[in-house]
């Protein structure tokens, strides 16, 4: 079954009326919409009904394997392009696959609405690299995390390159952003919520230890690591065990392998 067309979107074309093949890919709507490109980040937005959908670019190639894998008809008509286009639109770096879509930004949800969520919840202490938070969010999808929540200002805004490191998981992981995370972390306790920062220094994460308890998982900066009002204000400072000759992990990877041992039991 067909998703209901977006507010915003295109009416669909008369039969027969030919794409807009000229149309200025710059001439963009005002206001905070982003350009998503990429298989996974575009089918995801796609079929998220929360989204604000305003422009769908493929190129042929893409729409004839877009519209077998969406399973349905799409929720807004698409402009022909081509990959020439794209790279100029996106940046010749960006891995578009042929197809990019213009959103607006997800609506931020209430720290009360995430609550309400089953699962571990995620506090990312100044990660700037929308590739790092993007893969985070990728391992909070995965292992069942309620909500990633990044500080509102040393964060990464939605954009492209946070949605294409996610592949997919920005329509269905929750994110918040907090003026001042220390009382976040307050909030947080005062909701039941075992705060534990992950850092090297710390004991050794179990995850069976925190069997009958509601974890929030607190991730610092790589180099600089947690802060120390954050660092402070966790009940608790854990660390990952790593036997082998490397001494610490990208921040990302460290969170999928924390998650993992958090969630085993």
């Amino acid at each position: 079954m067909g998703l209901p067309r977006q507010e915003g979107a295109p009416d669909q074309p008369k039969a027969g009326q030919r794409r807009n093949q000229h149309r200025n890919l710059r001439n963009e709507p005002a206001g905070a919409a982003n350009w998503l490109y990429g298989t996974h980040p575009v089918i995801a937005a796609l079929g998220n009904p929360q989204r604000r959908l305003r422009r769908l670019l493929l190129t042929d190639e893409a729409e004839a394997g877009l519209t077998a894998r969406f399973g349905g008809p799409l929720p807004l008509q698409a402009e022909r392009t081509d990959r020439a286009k794209l790279d100029t639109l996106l940046g010749r770096d960006a891995v578009h696959q042929g197809m990019a879509l213009l959103a607006d930004p997800l609506a931020t949800p209430t720290l009360e609405q995430v609550l309400q969520r089953p699962g571990p919840i995620l506090v990312l202490d100044q990660i700037t690299d929308p590739r790092n938070v993007g893969a985070i969010l990728r391992s909070a999808a995965a292992f069942g995390v309620a909500a990633v929540i990044l500080q509102d200002r040393n964060a990464p805004e939605e954009t492209g390159t946070l949605a294409k490191a996610a592949s997919g998981a920005l329509e269905v992981v929750p994110v918040l952003r907090a003026v001042n995370l220390s009382r976040t972390l307050v909030a947080l306790k005062a909701a039941g919520l075992w705060t534990v920062g992950l850092d090297a220094g710390g004991s050794r994460l179990d995850g069976a230890a925190f069997r009958d308890r509601r974890v929030a998982l607190v991730l610092g900066a790589e180099g600089e690591g947690l802060r120390r009002l954050t660092r402070e204000t966790c009940d608790e400072i854990a660390g990952l065990v790593m036997p082998g000759t490397m001494e610490s992990l990208n921040v990302s990877n460290a969170a999928a392998v924390a998650l993992y041992e958090l969630v085993r039991s």
